[in-house]
């Protein structure tokens, strides 16, 4: 079941729900749409490799935007940090961003009962296409959670995104043991 607009707005007040900064207009009949923070990334290494640590270089988008390659992956950042407690947030991009043949993410849309952090984006590109900081880039959808749950993101010993940062983050796929 997907959460409503009534409902996203009572979640907000109960504080189930955290959008910082929150703007009502931003509010659809069923998602909140969110935005393109100020910061991308790129990996400094050609080829990543899972068991290392691949670092990244964070740049401030220029005012006059950045252009998106289809040969990188960069990696940016909501605006908006959330917390989401008793709901699975998803998010999902804006069909006028898949018009400009934009994905915002490769593999990770569906976050945690607990997540409580800005949203990393890994943007992959089918043509050149310019991005400028505070675009509407994403929609969160809220999904309810059937039974409770025994531990949330923010509390999992073993959770690797917890550092709250308005920076994109790059893969922590190292720490996993394989």
């Amino acid at each position: 079941m997907i959460l409503s607009d009534k409902k996203i707005l009572e979640e907000i007040k109960n504080k189930n729900i955290v959008i910082k900064p929150f703007n009502r207009s931003n509010l659809g009949s069923n998602s909140y749409d969110v935005h393109l923070g100020e910061w991308l990334s790129v990996y400094n290494d050609e080829i990543l490799d899972a068991r290392k640590h691949n670092k990244i270089t964070h740049f401030k988008i220029p005012k006059e935007g950045y252009t998106l390659l289809p040969t990188k992956l960069y990696l940016g950042v909501t605006a908006e940090y959330t917390e989401t407690l008793n709901y699975v947030p998803f998010l999902e991009g804006k069909s006028s961003i898949g018009r400009l043949g934009i994905d915002i993410h490769a593999t990770a849309g569906k976050g945690d009962v607990g997540f409580k952090n800005n949203w990393t984006l890994e943007f992959s590109v089918k043509q050149p296409v310019k991005v400028y900081a505070g675009m509407p880039i994403g929609q969160l959808i809220y999904f309810l959670v059937d039974g409770d749950v025994l531990t949330p993101y923010d509390k999992k010993k073993s959770a690797k995104y917890n550092k709250k940062t308005p920076k994109p983050v790059e893969s922590m796929m190292w720490k996993n043991k394989f």
